[in-house]
């Protein structure tokens, strides 16, 4: 069986530990808060509004219990690598190779949709400000507020995620009144049908995909058996709140068609239900910004450490695994997530960039939710500071939803899939080659 390198097996510069749970729970909540910002309105165009709460409450549960269930192997073995960790532990090299990849995905394909939909907010607020140039921005300046200490990133995601909460909470009390259930039914399919509540899993899956990355910052936690589950549990229910809330709110204050293919529904949203000429559309799409730059700043956080964890593995190059030695950040893995996040930008579609994220986060999923059956057999004196609550039926749901979450977005974004498995058969060679040198 096959572990993964912890940091004591290394004479290298290691992650530094500086992270409570009140920042843990920020950064957990950063990672997915832009999802409640844009994104989930595409669901709209597949589902209707009924159809699409159908899938959002799906979702919802599959998270629930997959967060617990997760919140086990995270603080059992606390390591910069998240899911890659736990399933080469359980799995070996090849269960180590597939949950990398997925998460890779996952990771690195959230950033670039965020970034757009920043660019896209600028534009909104100034139609002379240009949205890819904004975009590839943002990835300059967050690279370099990473670049210099976990410390001061985490305290950064801590004041941008607080204004971020506050902004939907004071959202949703503004449009509250102005909700008509006559509104939210309106326009709808005259038949709710499975096959449109699998259609909008993938945009269900944006108010919560990433929230996982808090696994790869489990390094740098202070007593992580304590603050872990705290950081996680704390999130899940927060951002659960936020986006039953400002989804449905938002379907009622007008007519949500015109909702469904923007990258600012909120500030859209406040229009109809205030006036096209009222100011605080304005303002909410200029605080707007905070959310989505805590998801981009913590987003960024998680790409380079998984990119940094495969790289210590021998999985990726092994200069991607160097850590600057003053400010103990994995500065090489930084850039490289930023120059794909960079040719992802320039193809325009933040919808398919969604799915692809979504495909690869829900792949991890399962995979996890394997691995922690297995290491539950093989190693059941594993120790579990936090254990996964009603084992097994959290992780066995957990599992059953991810593989029809996986399923539905298969079957209704087949090239997406074609794409997806055929960057995987392009890096199965480098894999072999490393398999075969290191001897796993």
């Amino acid at each position: 069986m096959m572990e993964a390198t912890t940091p004591s097996q290394t004479s290298q510069p290691t992650l530094k530990k500086a992270i409570n749970a009140i920042q843990l729970w920020s950064i957990a909540v950063g990672l997915v808060i832009s999802g409640e910002y844009f994104g989930w309105n595409y669901g709209w165009q597949t589902s209707g509004t009924i159809g699409f709460l159908v899938s959002t409450l799906l979702v919802t549960v599959m998270y629930i219990t997959f967060i617990f269930s997760y919140t086990e192997l995270t603080t059992s073995i606390p390591h910069a690598g998240g899911a890659f960790a736990y399933a080469r532990r359980a799995m070996g090299p090849w269960g180590g190779f597939i949950a990398g990849y997925a998460t890779l995905v996952d990771f690195l394909l959230a950033p670039p949709a965020i970034a757009y939909a920043l660019g896209s907010y600028t534009n909104f607020l100034n139609p002379a400000i240009p949205v890819v140039p904004t975009a590839m921005g943002m990835y300059v300046i967050f690279i370099a507020i990473n670049w210099f200490g976990i410390k001061e990133s985490a305290q950064f995601s801590l004041i941008v995620t607080i204004l971020s909460v506050l902004e939907l909470a004071v959202f949703m009390v503004v449009v509250a009144p102005y909700f008509k259930y006559e509104n939210f039914v309106a326009n709808n399919p005259e038949h709710i049908t499975a096959d449109g509540i699998f259609a909008g899993i993938p945009f269900a899956l944006w108010f919560f995909v990433a929230i996982e990355g808090v696994a790869m910052v489990a390094e740098e936690v202070k007593n992580p058996h304590k603050t872990i589950p705290i950081g996680y549990i704390t999130s899940i229910l927060t951002l659960a709140i936020l986006a039953l809330g400002v989804m449905i709110l938002s379907a009622g204050v007008g007519d949500w068609r015109r909702l469904i293919s923007l990258d600012h529904p909120i500030p859209e949203a406040l229009s109809m239900a205030l006036g096209e000429k009222n100011a605080l559309s304005k303002i909410f799409a200029s605080l707007g910004l905070f959310g989505l730059i805590a998801s981009f700043h913590c987003n960024t956080i998680s790409y380079s450490r998984q990119i940094y964890a495969l790289a210590r593995e021998g999985y990726l190059p092994e200069f991607l695994s160097a850590v600057n030695k003053k400010y103990q950040t994995p500065h090489w893995a930084l850039i490289a997530g930023g120059l794909i996040g960079f040719l992802a930008i320039f193809t325009g579609t933040t919808d398919k960039i969604i799915i692809m994220s979504g495909l690869g986060a829900v792949v991890m999923y399962a995979v996890s939710m394997v691995s922690l059956f297995v290491l539950r057999m093989r190693e059941p004196a594993l120790e579990k500071p936090f254990k996964a609550p009603l084992y097994p039926w959290f992780p066995i749901i957990a599992l059953a939803l991810s593989l029809v979450c996986m399923i539905a977005i298969i079957y209704y974004n087949p090239e997406i899939t074609l794409l997806f498995v055929g960057i995987f058969l392009l890096l199965l060679p480098i894999f072999l080659w490393q398999k075969k040198r290191k001897k796993w």
